[in-house]
């Protein structure tokens, strides 16, 4: 299974950046402007986690489902 899409990093890959863009803006020292564009980037980055995490979960129940259904 491949993840993501040209566009958008897989759940690992973006979980990772999300971590590094947390780290800098904890850091400080930007200027209001870098601030912003990191904060945007982190919030692109928390919705392709969720999305990823959405759908894994959704792969999780359907398996569950058809597992309680031949019990």
């Amino acid at each position: 299974m491949t993840e993501g899409t040209d566009d958008e990093p897989g759940y690992e890959q973006a979980r990772e950046e999300l971590a590094a863009v947390v780290a800098k803006l904890e850091a400080g020292g930007l200027s209001l402007e870098d601030s912003l564009a990191l904060w945007e980037r982190g919030e692109s980055l928390a919705r392709t986690c969720e999305r990823h995490l959405a759908g894994a979960r959704e792969r999780v129940e359907t398996v569950l489902r058809e597992a309680e259904s031949r019990e």
